[in-house]
């Protein structure tokens, strides 16, 4: 019989996301599940990334390496925010260097008859690639994400990655009925991926938003945040705990918690401390190492991890991350040096 401390939920990352003790910092990293490792190059030579997201051999094996290599507290589920607008029949790809491309933008009120709802008998392979992967990793916490509606949005409409942003915001702050119910569609699509992870298993769900740091706070509340709080409720009957981060977001911080996260992601342009003071108490936080100081002397980059796992010990929970991703030429043995430090000076 497996005792509750063999149980995930019972693990320092689940824990430290619901505000309770912990013997350690938990860390993990985000992109961690591929990127800079060379077993992940290998075994994704010659197929395409939407088809290694859909194939539960690959997502087991790719999500699994990072364990493996780093020791890390939790496995982020591999796929990419596009997947499931792939599944319900958006026609976009991801190209090798660039970024989700869409075939047609979306402009018009026509176009929502492209994004029809997202449901469980569409994605059968991520419940399937969840399952797998919550059998391997037995004590060891699952993360499962989703894109945020907003980034989702962006992508659609402006037909791929973007700088500025300008179609965007043009559909948003000119027609903003159609972009509500753009983004209510994306809230379900986001909600229903979610949901699918954690009904397989997952642990801990994160939200991605990555390009909404391009919003001032005031319009955040008034075009995002209702919709993003939709997508994360969705996951509230399993009661599984919800991870919020974006890009640039400082200013957000207490919108972004307040649209429904146990925990705060914080980029690496915000002090913990800052963020603390802006968020309140009632939050878990998560960060926030420049992913760039991966590349500094040790000696710095230990004096910038001890200081940031000390940060930590004011907030009611800390898992320890990167402001962002892990850089595609980062040495996977400075990621694995940083976890176990992290570990060591992060014990209670």
């Amino acid at each position: 019989m497996t005792s509750p401390l063999d149980s995930p939920l019972d693990s320092a990352l689940v824990r430290a996301a619901r505000r309770q003790p912990v013997t350690h910092t938990p860390v993990w990293f985000m992109r961690q599940a591929g990127r800079s490792l060379p077993e992940y190059r290998k075994v994704r030579e010659g197929v395409g990334m939407l088809e290694s997201c859909r194939r539960p051999d690959l997502v087991t094996e790719i999500t699994l390496q990072p364990v493996r290599r780093h020791g890390v507290d939790a496995a982020i589920f591999f796929s990419d925010i596009v997947v499931p607008l792939a599944a319900v029949g958006v026609d976009l790809d991801i190209v090798a260097g660039v970024g989700p491309v869409v075939a047609e933008p979306f402009r018009t009120r026509a176009d929502l008859d492209r994004l029809p709802e997202l449901t469980p008998d569409l994605v059968p392979d991520i419940t399937e690639s969840v399952q797998l992967l919550v059998a391997e990793l037995g004590a060891t916490p699952l993360i499962g994400f989703a894109g945020a509606p907003f980034t989702l949005a962006s992508y659609l409409v402006e037909g791929g990655p973007s700088k500025n942003h300008e179609n965007t915001k043009a559909l948003m702050y000119g027609d903003p009925g159609l972009w509500h119910d753009l983004c209510a569609r994306l809230a379900q699509i986001s909600g229903a991926f979610l949901d699918v992870q954690a009904a397989a298993g997952a642990s801990v769900v994160q939200l991605f938003d990555s390009w909404v740091g391009n919003l001032p706070r005031a319009d955040y509340e008034t075009y995002v945040q209702p919709h993003s709080r939709v997508a994360l409720a969705a996951v509230a009957k399993h009661g599984t705990p919800t991870i919020h981060f974006g890009v640039g977001t400082g200013e957000l911080l207490p919108a972004m918690g307040a649209a429904g996260a146990d925990v705060v992601g914080v980029d690496y342009r915000v002090s913990l401390t800052d963020a603390l003071a802006r968020i309140g108490d009632g939050y878990a936080v998560q960060g926030n190492l420049d992913p760039a100081l991966l590349f500094a002397p040790w000696p710095a980059l230990e004096a910038r991890v001890r200081a940031i796992v000390e940060e930590g010990r004011a907030a009611p929970g800390h898992i320890f991350n990167l402001g962002h991703g892990v850089l595609p030429t980062t040495d996977p043995d400075v990621i694995t040096r940083v976890v176990e430090l992290v570990h060591e000076v992060g014990a209670r």
